[in-house]
């Protein structure tokens, strides 16, 4: 190996030259040398420059090194398909890394075909000594998919099926590849040159100069050799290719080539594992998103052994399906919020909570803390914009920014448009609705800023959609928040942010206790709470179905879930017969 420097202008990245098996690589370095180095790898048909924005991101901190792998951009060309080996082009990445690097190890990223090639270094043998992390990024080891797909094929359940039939209609383009004429023709014949009209219309990558390359069609070309050299030896015949080197997979939400399914079971060869999402799809998340991915892989540099490193030895079925996620539950003193805290604790969650009563807050911190959360509890006005705000700013700095938030925190009020005063109808929107508005923008702003997807629950009612003249105001609230989250949930998809409206019905909850009754005076009051808390008590639904719902809806991205018998009947006579819902309201009921 040789190595010989050359630099580049002021702000541009240092270039030198690498040797390795004989073929020169053309390495691209910024930042101070003496700052832990990050080493990215780049996909097909990509060169270094697909890492541009990642590495400016990095290199205000880091020494980050990028190289064109071996047939691409300005690094040698072998013509022989087997020089395209998986072991050579792991020979690479070490011959890069000890020439960058020779006394610390380096923090690996790979995208795509340079994933899937460093997968190959991470899992040698020498990798502990050379490799401080593994940053992946939409491109899987190929023994362990070949693993993946032997599992599948022996336990062929429907889901399995499913899995597999997934995957292979994510890897159409495979097969075109081990064609001998098709695929090389496509690309000179008119797709390099369409290649950034493709990534506008499928990726969502907006088009600037120098992306696509200049070398497209020939890169292109030239690393057909990866799958053609690679791909059915090792499905074929996998070997078993664990490693000890904290990774961090990073997955994509809408990528067209990868699926989820693909890393299910990754725990088996890689003990320390830390999984995270971006909501983009394959190209995006470094040409649009660079600066997300950026941070995280700031994050794992600074933290390699990962969330999930506590859990190491564990099997895959024994993790909680919440495990490493933080959730935020407002109103989680009790009833619905505190059922639904406890729910997320218990399937792995950490919970951030607040209440007005700072004591049942607490209280509900103690029981998340026995189930073997960690949890932290805050007393918190909802209706308050400036505290939800300082609520947002304390649990993030605490925490994190949240993947799962609540908006469980109301109030019952009982009565007549007519009959309801202007304070009563202030006090109900102020909770019910400006405190759901409160708490999507302070943390909704936070995740969409974020950019790691996640999701927001807001606790509506049957009463949304099943007027009623004696709850007025109540229903307006709860009315108000279902269409909130309708209008939120269609602006946060593009953040990769989820949003459900959940619609209880009658829940045996202490709400109907400290519900009001407007005209009514204190013993009035108190005796009509009494005959509305025995009714609820004698439905005897309870909060835990509730929040078993809310897990439900945040799993499944579900926009709108009825709860109760009585709210799902109400939402389908509403969309049959909504005259007959207007008929009913008239009477009092109650």
């Amino acid at each position: 190996m040789a190595a010989a420097d050359a630099l580049g202008a002021p702000g541009e990245p240092r270039r030198r030259t690498v040797r390795s098996g004989g073929v020169p690589l053309a390495v691209y370095e910024q930042g101070d040398p003496t700052r832990p180095t990050v080493l990215l790898v780049h996909g097909y048909p990509d060169t270094h420059r697909v890492w541009d924005d990642v590495a400016a991101a990095l290199a205000a901190e880091h020494h980050v090194v990028r190289y064109d792998v071996r047939g691409a951009g300005d690094s040698g060309r072998p013509a022989r398909r087997r020089d395209y080996r998986l072991e050579l082009l792991a020979g690479d990445l070490f011959a890069v890394a000890g020439a960058v690097s020779p006394d610390r190890p380096v923090h690996v990223v790979a995208h795509d075909w340079g994933s899937i090639q460093s997968w190959e270094a991470v899992a040698h043998p020498d990798a502990a000594g050379r490799i401080a992390s593994y940053t992946s990024i939409s491109g899987p080891c190929l023994d362990h998919v070949g693993h993946w797909i032997r599992h599948r094929l022996a336990r062929p359940t429907p889901r399995h099926v499913a899995q597999l039939l997934g995957q292979l209609a994510h890897s159409w383009y495979i097969a075109a590849f081990h064609l001998p004429v098709l695929a090389p023709a496509a690309w000179r014949r008119g797709l390099a040159d369409r290649w950034g009209t493709v990534l506008r219309l499928a990726e969502a990558v907006t088009p600037r100069p120098g992306h696509p390359q200049p070398t497209l069609a020939g890169d292109a070309v030239r690393g057909i050799n990866l799958y053609r050299a690679n791909m059915l030896p090792r499905l074929l015949r996998p070997r078993a290719r664990p490693t000890t080197v904290p990774v961090q997979l990073i997955g994509l939400t809408r990528d067209h080539y990868v699926s989820p399914a693909l890393a299910e079971g990754l725990e088996r060869w890689v003990p320390h594992l830390w999984r995270r999402t971006v909501p983009a799809t394959h190209w995006s998340a470094l040409l649009e998103k660079g600066t997300t991915v950026a941070r995280m892989v700031e994050e794992f540099v600074a933290r390699p052994e990962g969330r999930t490193a506590p859990a190491a030895g564990r099997s895959p079925k024994d993790r909680k399906p919440f495990a490493g996620r933080l959730a935020v539950v407002t109103g989680a003193g009790s009833g619905i919020g505190r059922a639904t805290a406890l729910a997320f604790a218990e399937q792995g969650a950490d919970v951030a909570l607040c209440d007005l009563d700072p004591e049942a807050a607490e209280r509900t911190a103690e029981l998340a803390r026995l189930l073997g959360a960690s949890a932290r509890a805050w007393r918190v006005d909802v209706s308050d914009g400036t505290a939800v705000d300082t609520f947002a700013a304390d649990v993030t700095a605490e925490f994190r920014v949240p993947d799962i938030v609540v908006n469980n925190a109301g109030i019952g009020h009982s009565g007549t448009f007519l009959e309801t005063t202007e304070q009563e109808w202030r006090r109900v929107l102020d909770v019910n609705l400006w405190g759901v508005i409160h708490g999507c923008r302070a943390f909704g702003s936070l995740m969409a800023e974020r950019g790691e997807g996640g999701h927001i629950v807001n606790l509506a009612s049957a009463a949304a959609y099943l007027p009623s003249k004696l709850l007025a105001a109540y229903a307006t609230s709860k009315a108000a928040v279902f269409m909130l989250s309708d209008c939120l949930r269609a602006e946060m998809a593009g953040f990769g942010v989820g949003v459900s409206a959940i619609c209880p019905g009658i829940v045996n909850t202490n709400i109907t206790r400290t519900t009001t009754f407007s005209g009514l005076d204190a013993a009035q009051e108190a005796a009509r709470q009494k005959r509305v808390s025995g009714m609820y008590a004698r439905r005897n639904f309870p909060p835990e179905k509730v929040a078993d719902e809310i897990l439900r809806a945040v799993t499944g991205d579900r926009a709108v879930v009825p709860v109760t018998f009585e709210a799902k009947a109400a939402r389908l006579i509403g969309r049959l017969s909504p005259g007959l819902l207007r008929t009913a309201a008239r009477f009092d009921i109650g």
